[in-house]
């Protein structure tokens, strides 16, 4: 009797701590089951799986995937000091590239808005020209009265051809400002004339590009 009594003990403690031990086994199991698995394609070729990252792909983009077998997230290689600055100074570039592009869409939706036509271009260049011409005539025109006046100065000097340092100081004063005078317009008119070739320059690197942007439907933008 007293040796059923303890049986009967033994199998209740065991029913007790049955659930205990089913619980706390039950956190693993389904740790187990949401685990990733880490896959990748090494530098043979080989498709590599394993339970934790990859060591032999340390160098390029590994994968984790869910036990349904999708993708949870992805792994980038680990890069040396010099590969990290290579990586960073390509991915420089092509921001640069981009900068660089939008930039010239910008410049281009400008241009257009500036001229519309082949014709309103072909206006802005006259006009610009013009004011360059204005500002040349004017300087010829004084060039014309230097010259003028160094006639004068000469028929004073006349007098000194043989010896020009025995000629009064206020006419050799005279013939230097008159050359120096002369050498400053003709200076300034050969810049002038410089900027005419950079102005056209410009128009006719504009008028290449608004070719494009105009296209076809703009039969006045041939030149």
């Amino acid at each position: 009797m007293r040796r059923l009594v303890v049986l009967g003990a033994w199998v209740a403690a065991l029913s007790a701590l049955t659930p205990m031990v089913a619980a706390q086994a039950q956190p693993a199991s389904k740790q187990s089951s949401s685990a990733g698995i880490f896959t990748c394609t090494d530098g043979r070729g080989r498709t590599i799986t394993s339970d934790r990252p990859i060591a032999d792909c340390i160098d390029r983009e590994q994968r984790e995937l869910n036990p349904s077998g999708t993708t949870r997230r992805r792994l980038e290689p680990t890069y040396t000091a010099k590969e990290q600055a290579e990586r960073d100074e390509r991915q420089r570039q092509v921001t640069m590239a981009a900068l660089r592009q939008t930039e010239e869409r910008r410049r281009e939706r400008a241009l257009l808005v500036r001229y519309p036509s082949a014709a309103v271009h072909d206006r802005e260049r006259a006009d610009a020209l013009s004011q360059i011409d204005a500002v040349i005539g004017a300087a010829k025109k004084r060039v014309a009265e230097l010259g003028d006046e160094r006639r004068k100065v000469d028929d004073e000097l006349e007098f000194y051809k043989k010896d020009v340092s025995k000629a009064p100081a206020s006419i050799r004063r005279q013939l230097d400002d008159n050359a120096q005078s002369l050498a400053v317009q003709n200076r300034f008119i050969g810049e002038q004339e410089e900027e005419k070739r950079r102005l056209n320059a410009r128009f006719d690197e504009e008028r290449g590009r608004l070719k494009l942007l105009w296209g076809p439907a703009t039969p006045s933008a041939a030149r």
